[in-house]
């Protein structure tokens, strides 16, 4: 049995530059009955010892290497005592009622498993980062709002598909049942893997526009790294092959190909297409491995595709961004 209402799982990799404004918000919390866990993820920027020093009442688990999200904050659910497991990203900054605000409609209604918070931009707090994210007809996901100017057009509380990690809620019971980030993501999709598995089960996901929390690293920067086109390209097929229904999957397809060429010609113009290359392969080899996922997964599944379907944005409205993509190249 949980003996705290909610955990907090912190994952940091030489971030000690932001630690004061994330753990400092951490402890000004209206809401009380939490804990803090912050896993190193093998920093080598006296982060440990800095968190130790200055914020004794967060519990540490330090890591001998960095062994990406997904295994970080799997150690950090290995660590925590919560009814509810909330990540955050530790280049945020959290509101007073944040976590309050966050719990709120988790503890009043039961069928809800994941909660999206209010990401906004730390430098322009004007500027949303996500306030969910939602999946495309063309198999990518999107953070839902990223860019835009907040007027208040997400201030009421809505049913999306999933939470961006990097300030979400999830109940420890539906983790128990689906498992909690794929370890061989390492990073990048991870969270729109676990809202897939989480949906199919029949758990809910809302947002909580009042828990509102400050990015430094914002979605909207759009620089991708080698490092950033190999997992992003791969993992959206490994979260596509393991959770979409078949059926969708054919529907979907002419959209799921045609896109999925247009994202290597932009990372060849790009010149990243080694690395785009690299993640088709990476998922060829892993597809027994895949398959075998995907078996588990529909096993446990109560959706109808029709329902899962309602969730799907219509692909031809992610055509302008990636023709603006490649007219900024």
């Amino acid at each position: 049995m949980p003996l705290i209402c909610a955990s907090l799982i912190i994952l940091n990799w030489n971030g000690r530059q932001y630690l004061d404004d994330c753990l400092g918000s951490l402890a000004d919390q209206t809401f009380r009955d939490f804990e803090t866990i912050l896993v190193d993820n093998g920093s080598t920027d006296g982060s440990a010892a800095y968190v130790r020093e200055r914020f004794p009442w967060v519990r540490l688990v330090e890591l001998p290497e960095n062994v990406g999200f997904t295994g970080g904050n799997d150690q950090g659910l290995r660590a925590a005592a919560g009814e509810f497991i909330v990540t955050l990203n530790n280049d945020t900054k959290a509101d007073p009622g944040f976590l309050e605000e966050l719990l709120r409609p988790a503890l009043a209604d039961p069928r809800i498993g994941m909660v999206a918070a209010k990401m906004l931009n730390f430098y322009d707090p004007g500027r949303i980062d996500s306030v969910g994210v939602k999946v495309a007809g063309n198999g990518l996901g999107y953070n839902i709002g990223v860019g835009e100017e907040d007027g208040g057009q997400y201030d009421e509380p809505a049913e999306v598909f999933g939470p961006c990690a990097g300030a979400a809620l999830y109940r420890r019971v539906m983790l128990d049942q689906v498992g909690f980030f794929d370890p061989e993501f390492f990073a990048y999709y991870e969270d729109l893997d676990l809202a897939w598995r989480g949906r199919l089960a029949g758990w809910r996901c809302v947002t909580a526009p009042g828990a509102v929390v400050y990015h430094v690293h914002s979605a909207t920067s759009g620089k991708m790294s080698p490092f950033t086109v190999y997992q992003v390209q791969r993992n959206k097929w490994f979260t596509l092959i393991k959770n979409w229904p078949a059926s969708l999957i054919l529907r979907q397809l002419p959209w799921i190909i045609s896109f999925d060429l247009g994202a290597l010609v932009l990372a060849l113009l790009r010149g990243r297409g080694w690395s785009a290359l690299r993640a088709r392969a990476d998922v060829l080899r892993s597809l027994p491995r895949l398959l075998a996922r995907r078996r588990a997964v529909q096993a446990g599944r109560r959706l109808t595709t029709a329902e899962i379907a309602r969730f799907l944005v219509p692909a031809d409205r992610a055509l302008s961004t990636f023709a603006r993509k490649v007219a900024e190249r």
